[in-house]
C-alpha cells in the first residue's frame, strides 16, 4: 500500500511547454514518482518550442507518462484522493492536453479535479526538498516565460510585486544565445560557456524600471548585446563568444539580485526563494545566496529538475489548494495567460 490512513495521494499532470510530466505526490512534500519526457531534442531542430509539434507529442506519450509515474511510486488508482494538472499559463495546445486528459481521469475515477497555476507550482517546488520551508516568504521565479518576484503570504495566497514589462529572463538568454551562434536551448548553453570568459569584457547595461522598482526589463539588455555584435561585425572586430556570454550573464544576475535584494529589505523578510528554469543556474544561485548571506537571509531553492517544469511541483502546490478546499468543476478549461492569484 501507499498511503497510510491521513496522508492526502495526488495524481499530478503538468504539460504546458514543451515537457509530458506526471508525478504521485504524498502529503505535499513526499514525491513518490516524478516522470518527464522532454521534447528538447525535437524542437532544437528548429531553434526553439514549436507549439503544434509540443501539443502532438503530448497527445503521443501523456498516457505513457502517467502509467510510468503511477508504476514507479507503485500506486493503486484507487489509493488516489484527486487529480491535479497545470491548466495556465502556458501553450494553450499544450494545457489542453493536460486538462483533457486530468478531467477523463477524474470522471472516470471519480475523484476530486484540481486546476494548478503553473507559477505557483514552480514556487511550490521548494516545498519538496525543503521540508522546514513555510510562508511567509519571498520567491522569484525565472523562467523562459516568466519573471515574477512573489510574495508568498501564506499557501495559496501570492502577491505579486514585480514582473517583466517585455521579455523574461529566460527568454533573453535564449535570443542572446541564438545570436552569439550557442543555439537553443540558450540557458544551460550560456552558462557554460560563461564559465570560460570575462564577465567584466563588455559593460552592458543593468536595466532598471524607474516607475515601479520590483519590475524587470530585458528587451533593452537583449538589443544592447546585438548592438555591440553589429557593430563588432561592422568594424571588423573579432567576437569573444565566451566573454559576451559571461556579461551578458552578469547583468542579468545583477538586476535579478538587485531587485530581489530590494524588496527582501524594504518587506524586511527572513526567508528568500527562487524558482523557475533560470534558477537552475548556478551563478544566479551563487550569487543569490552570497546576496542572502549578507543580510542574515535563508536562501531556499529546488534541484535543477525540480526548476525545470515538472509535474512534482504541481502535486505539492495541489495539496495546499486540496487542503483549502479547492476543487475544479468540469469547466476547467486551458488559460494561456492566467495570472497568478486568478481562479
Amino acid at each position: 500500500m501507499l498511503r497510510r490512513n491521513e496522508d492526502i495521494v495526488i495524481l499530478a499532470i503538468e504539460t504546458s511547454c514543451d515537457e509530458t510530466a506526471a508525478a504521485v505526490v504524498v502529503n505535499g512534500r513526499d514525491v513518490r514518482s516524478n516522470v518527464i519526457s522532454s521534447q528538447i531534442d525535437l524542437h532544437t531542430l528548429y531553434g526553439g518550442v514549436v507549439p503544434e509539434i509540443a501539443s502532438r507529442k503530448h497527445i503521443e506519450r501523456i498516457n505513457q507518462v502517467i502509467l510510468e509515474a503511477m508504476q514507479q511510486a507503485e500506486a493503486d488508482w484507487d489509493e488516489l484522493d484527486a487529480i491535479a494538472v497545470t491548466y495556465g499559463p502556458g501553450l494553450v495546445g499544450a494545457l489542453l492536453v493536460g486538462v483533457a486528459e486530468a478531467k477523463a481521469i477524474s470522471y472516470a475515477r471519480k475523484l476530486p479535479l484540481i486546476g494548478v497555476h503553473h507559477i505557483e507550482g514552480h514556487i511550490s517546488a521548494n516545498y519538496i526538498e525543503n521540508k522546514e520551508l513555510e510562508p511567509p516568504f519571498l520567491c522569484l521565479v525565472v523562467s523562459g516565460g516568466h519573471t515574477h518576484l512573489v510574495n508568498v503570504a501564506d499557501y495559496g495566497v501570492y502577491e505579486v510585486l514585480g514582473r517583466t514589462r517585455d521579455d523574461a529572463a529566460g527568454e533573453a538568454f535564449d535570443k542572446v544565445a541564438r545570436a552569439i551562434g550557442l543555439g537553443y536551448p540558450g540557458g544551460p548553453k550560456i552558462e557554460k560557456v560563461s564559465a570560460k570568459g570575462n564577465p567584466h569584457a563588455v559593460e552592458f547595461p543593468r536595466p532598471r524600471v524607474t516607475e515601479d522598482a520590483y519590475d524587470f526589463s530585458f528587451s533593452g539588455l537583449k538589443s544592447a548585446v546585438l548592438n555591440y555584435l553589429n557593430a563588432c561585425k561592422m568594424k571588423h572586430v573579432e567576437v569573444v563568444q565566451e566573454d559576451v556570454a559571461a556579461s551578458f550573464q552578469r547583468a542579468v544576475i545583477d538586476v535579478l539580485v538587485g531587485n530581489a535584494m530590494l524588496a527582501a529589505e524594504q518587506y524586511q523578510v527572513k526567508k528568500f526563494a527562487i524558482a523557475g528554469g533560470v534558477a537552475s543556474n548556478g551563478a544566479l544561485r551563487e550569487a543569490m545566496a552570497d546576496a542572502c548571506r549578507e543580510r542574515g537571509i535563508s536562501f531556499y531553492h529546488p534541484s535543477p529538475v525540480l526548476c525545470t517544469d515538472n509535474a512534482a511541483m504541481i502535486g505539492a502546490a495541489a495539496y495546499y489548494e486540496y487542503r483549502a478546499g479547492a476543487r475544479s468543476g468540469w469547466d476547467l478549461n486551458a488559460v494561456p495567460n492566467l495570472k497568478l492569484g486568478e481562479r
